[in-house]
């Protein structure tokens, strides 16, 4: 499954899913045809052009249902692995694919359709691929120049072309649209159908519809991560967005009491070498980042936690909070004041003078417990190593 945000079905029943989903996969291929031979090379011979407008419109809907559950938060992209780009192999592979296509009748995944239901050509070819695997592993010192030639790593066509993400995907949608219609004039030609390519009837304007409204919704799944950063640029809606805070005794009073302080988690958004020079008891470290990825839902949505947001500065802190605030996190706080004014009120303790209150008297008296009590409770804590064991890994694959 993807790394869908939250985590809706675990490693274990990943691959009980990945069967049950093939199951179906393989069953709608066999339906469709997908295990004819002849429905499979029309492709080729331009008399039937289901299996690039099969192909074509699960692309199609399956990018912008990505773009769409980026743009709701429901999926951590940066999981999503991406096939590094070899160029010269990419040619010579999609060449050697295409002969095999044309000739055998079957690509990889139809073959194993096709020879699931008995057929032998399907059955020879999945033999044959076979025995190309074994013949490519056994010789890949001589094929290892060829086949790792022109890396390009893996880039994204909208970067490649310099325009947006949205644009891009308008754009292929409506390539996709025009190619339905071309291949239904050739289509057409060859089968010596008289009839035109597209007609006026509720079928063709309904399909028509769906694409138009598929080819405009790449305009309203824009970029999440793009879409706030430029939000919180705004310094009227920064300051003016309603957050909770913390005032720094109450802050001061969850450190002197860190045994009893389950209530709380902080959440450092601090260089690695601010927090390393100055560690903070029971906080977990993040950056602007981290919010977008999915191992944050299991963080920042513990039971019964509030979360406090921590930065040198309140402006970040509140830019953070406002970005996890958007992404559906709750009970989320940032310290007033920011760490530098912690630093400055309590830990650099100045008095107030002349006392005329109650209030002004205790808070002279635990700030000054506070400034003492505090430096030797962190420099006793002794903050764990770090560890990248729970941080979600890219699975390699796909066709």
């Amino acid at each position: 499954m993807g790394p869908l945000v939250p985590d809706l079905v675990s490693n274990n029943m990943n691959f009980i899913v990945a069967f049950i989903i093939g199951i179906f996969f393989g069953a709608i291929l066999e339906q469709a045809g997908f295990s004819t031979s002849k429905k499979l090379v029309g492709l080729f011979y331009g008399y039937d052009f289901t299996v690039l407008r099969v192909f074509f419109t699960a692309g199609l809907v399956a990018m912008i249902g990505v773009m769409a559950l980026d743009h709701l938060g429901l999926i951590d992209v940066n999981l999503i692995y991406i096939n590094p780009t070899f160029l010269t192999s990419a040619i010579v592979g999609g060449v050697i694919m295409g002969l095999g296509f044309v000739v055998g009748g079957f690509c990889p995944g139809t073959s194993i359709c096709a020879a699931s239901i008995g057929k032998i050509d399907a059955m020879i070819f999945v033999g044959g691929a076979i025995l190309g695997v074994i013949i490519f592993g056994e010789g890949y010192p001589m094929f290892e120049g060829l086949y790792m030639a022109n890396n390009m790593g893996s880039p994204q066509m909208f970067q490649t072309l310099g325009i947006s993400e949205g644009l891009f995907a308008f754009l292929f949608v409506v390539l996709g649209l025009a190619s339905f219609w071309f291949t239904s004039i050739i289509e057409n030609k060859v089968n010596g159908i008289k009839k035109p390519a597209i007609r006026f009837t509720p079928y063709y304007l309904s399909m028509a519809l769906i694409g138009v409204l598929l080819a405009l919704s790449a305009f309203v799944f824009t970029d999440r991560k793009s879409e706030l950063n430029a939000k919180i640029q705004d310094m009227n809606y920064v300051n003016s967005f309603p957050l909770d805070t913390m005032n720094v005794d109450e802050f001061a009073l969850c450190i002197t009491k860190i045994l009893e302080c389950d209530k709380y988690q902080g959440v450092d958004f601090r260089s690695e070498k601010e927090q390393a020079k100055f560690p903070l008891p029971k906080t977990v470290s993040m950056t602007e980042n981290s919010l977008f990825e999915k191992n944050t839902f299991k963080t920042l949505n513990i039971r019964n936690k509030i979360n406090i947001f921590i930065a040198d500065d309140e402006l970040t802190e509140r830019k953070m909070a406002i970005i996890a605030t958007e992404l559906g996190y709750q009970n989320i706080r940032i310290l007033r004041g920011g760490l530098n004014n912690f630093v400055s009120t309590i830990l650099n303790f100045k008095p107030i003078e002349n006392p005329t209150t109650k209030e002004e008297e205790y808070t002279n008296r635990f700030r000054l417990y506070a400034s003492q009590k505090i430096p030797q409770i962190l420099k006793d804590y002794k903050p764990l190593p770090k560890s990248n064991d729970n941080k979600p890994k890219r699975i390699v694959g796909g066709c």
